[in-house]
């Protein structure tokens, strides 16, 4: 490797797109990692535009580039330019130069999927109708639900918002079109910017995410779903594989060496499931009431009794009803509320004694919380909480507040 670096020059690459994205910032730390191990390569970086053209590069004097392309018209210019380059976008189908991008029907399929789980029964797309990313991601989500033998409504927009009032007729139409949804009802959103709109709409028009409207985005980006109110789950894209491929088709191109026709389509990483899509689909009325009194009264000890008071029907009832919707008996759900507020209590302070997660968590007692979540999990809460702190033994002791300063920092 190093005699080659030696006998022949870098070759300069340049970056012909702006930064900032969540998903561009892996591609290029992929890349770099590529050249950094395999290509002698010096990078150039476009120059200091929010929505940089491509004609700066007929200008440069460089070996090959990486293009997000999203207008024809840059797709042209593309063509023509005097070196290599492979663009990393899929705005439409046949840019007419080499394109690495994300498996997007397959990410349609996993976000439906995520839902199916979940059990609903009605389900929707929000999505851009002349973007062919999110028409493949439409394709593989609705075809997916409809294998299943549900319906799925679509909302299609235009991504190219000319003023204010596209926008107002736009946001008129998505109000519409939510409140003629039947609830329970799963969404895909085609990017997690749709999600997020998607989220402040239900908020503006009183539709309770997740419980009537469940939603799930794309790209996984932490500033959106972690901000988001709820919390959004996403589609993580794979974009350090589709970096690494993408780098390595660039340094095939500019050796000259021949590469496969067509797109090269890389397959998502999973869903991040996060508050957006936290719930079970449920038609029966009774039986919605008694799942959101569970879970505003998870923490406290209670057990069928206190539901069968709520209904005033029989066990029997009660447990036909659990198990035709739910698919398990009402204390198992119950059960399974509590071991998911209890991972995420241990998530949030992973210092807390085992004993108090398990008094908030609505366990009778910590003999009980461990062998339930050792029967869900496969390891015990002390063997969970060495996992979230990063020990490596299970004998290691729990850090000093000192180092639970460094872990979070």
């Amino acid at each position: 490797m190093s005699s080659r670096r030696k006998s022949h020059p870098p070759k300069r690459v340049a970056f012909a797109f702006p930064f900032g994205r969540a998903f561009v910032e892996d591609l290029v730390h992929a890349i770099h990692a590529h050249a950094r191990a395999c290509e002698p390569w010096v990078f150039t970086r476009f120059p200091e535009r929010l929505s940089p053209s491509l004609d700066w590069l007929k200008a440069w004097d460089g070996d090959g580039a990486f293009v997000l392309l999203s207008t024809h018209e840059d797709a042209r210019l593309a063509r023509a330019l005097p070196f290599p380059v492979v663009n990393l976008t899929a705005y439409f189908p046949d840019p007419g130069v080499p394109t690495v991008t994300m498996d997007h029907a397959a990410i349609g399929r996993l976000a439906a999927r995520h839902l199916l789980e979940r059990r609903f029964r009605h389900f929707g797309f929000y999505g851009s109708g002349e973007l062919w990313f999110s028409q493949l991601r439409r394709q593989g989500f609705v075809e997916t639900v409809r294998q299943h033998g549900a319906p799925c409504a679509v909302l299609e927009a235009n991504s190219n918002i000319a003023s204010g009032r596209t926008w107002m007729r736009q946001q008129l139409k998505l109000e519409q079109w939510l409140r003629a949804l039947r609830s329970p009802v799963g969404i895909m959103a085609s990017t997690d910017l749709r999600a997020n709109m998607l989220l402040e709409t239900c908020r503006s028009i009183g539709r309770r995410v997740p419980d009537e409207v469940a939603v799930i985005g794309v790209d996984n980006d932490p500033v959106i779903c972690g901000y988001a109110q709820p919390p959004l789950s996403s589609v993580a894209r794979d974009d350090r594989r589709a970096g690494e491929l993408a780098a390595g088709l660039l340094a095939d191109l500019m050796a000259g060496r021949r590469v496969r026709s067509g797109p090269v389509f890389v397959a998502p990483a999973e869903v991040v499931a996060r508050q957006s899509t936290e719930t079970m689909a449920v038609d029966d009325p009774v039986l919605a009431g008694l799942v959101q009194h569970v879970r505003d009264h998870v923490g406290e000890q209670f057990g069928v009794e206190r539901l069968l008071a709520i209904t005033h029907g029989s066990r029997r009832s009660l447990e036909t009803r659990f198990q035709r919707q739910l698919g398990l008996p009402p204390g198992a759900f119950i059960t399974g509320l509590r071991l998911k507020h209890a991972e995420k209590t241990l998530a949030a302070n992973p210092r807390l004694p085992l004993s108090q997660v398990a008094a908030a968590c609505g366990f009778s007692d910590l003999r009980h919380f461990r062998m339930v979540f050792r029967r869900r999990n496969g390891c015990s809460p002390a063997e969970h909480r060495r996992k979230l702190l990063g020990l490596a033994t299970p004998s290691a002791p729990l850090p000093s507040a000192d180092t639970w300063r460094v872990i979070n920092q």
